[in-house]
């Protein structure tokens, strides 16, 4: 056990020596003082200490408010480059289906005539690809400001793809905006030919397909930054691990 947590359980931290958390026998297990780590980790025993020494200066010093306000604006937005990302690789993925949820089946339509041929159904496509672009913008415009080199970077990688197909996009009516956002227009869009619609946002290999890897990289990696704020791991398939590196008190200083 580190010397931070000795000191900590032991009741003296900061000058201040209480048996305030004294209240851990030696046969405990260690799932139990890092159940107080977590604890201390999340703030809890200092609002308890605030209270208990009636606002001791002391234990006052223990947070930086300035640090608290700025850690509580990298979970704001951690969580929202999360559910952003979520929303993205939700909306690819419609448009990645194949087989007969496929929005790339053809049906057939009769013209004016009688004339019976097979076509897309463009305005579905057009739905499903408007909804596409609203979540590609949200995640740009929180990406952007995250302070998450791992985000940053996968974010950096998804507008690169992008630019790399913008002629393209464009030539189906999807602008790429200056601010790396996207646009669509719609009459463009329904007037495109929806072959070369498909070959951008359907199958293996897609314009689409690549969007959402980095949708589900940037999900993990948000998912993972928002596990250290809590001082914990997760694993892939949810598993928690104990892995707590660095000062005791790293996130109250």
């Amino acid at each position: 056990m580190s010397s931070s947590i000795s000191s900590v359980l032991s009741g003296s931290y900061y000058g201040v020596t209480s048996d305030f958390f004294s209240t851990t026998s030696s046969t405990e297990s260690s799932t139990s003082y890092l159940s107080d780590y977590s604890s201390i980790s999340n703030g809890s025993y200092y609002k308890l200490m605030r209270s208990y020494y009636g606002g001791n200066s002391t234990a006052g010093a223990l947070v930086d408010s300035s640090k608290t306000t700025s850690t509580a604006a990298d979970k704001i937005n951690a969580t929202s480059v999360r559910d952003e990302a979520t929303a993205l690789k939700d909306s690819a993925t419609k448009l990645l289906e194949n087989g007969s949820k496929s929005l790339f089946n053809k049906s057939f339509v009769k013209d004016a005539d009688g004339k019976e041929t097979q076509e897309y159904d463009m305005a579905s496509i057009y739905k499903a690809v408007s909804s596409f672009v609203k979540d590609y913008n949200s995640l740009i415009g929180s990406a952007k400001d995250s302070n998450n080199s791992s985000v940053l970077s996968s974010t950096a990688s998804m507008v690169g793809s992008t630019k790399a197909n913008e002629t393209l996009l464009s030539s189906v009516g999807i602008n790429v905006n200056s601010d790396n956002t996207l646009s669509i227009d719609e009459d463009e869009f329904k007037a495109a030919e929806g072959s070369t619609v498909k070959s951008l946002l359907n199958g293996t290999g897609s314009y689409a397909y690549g969007v959402e890897s980095k949708a589900s990289q940037i999900y993990n990696q948000s998912v993972s930054q928002l596990a250290q704020f809590a001082g914990t791991s997760y694993s892939s398939t949810g598993n928690y691990n104990y892995n707590y590196t660095g000062s005791l008190f790293s996130s109250l200083l």
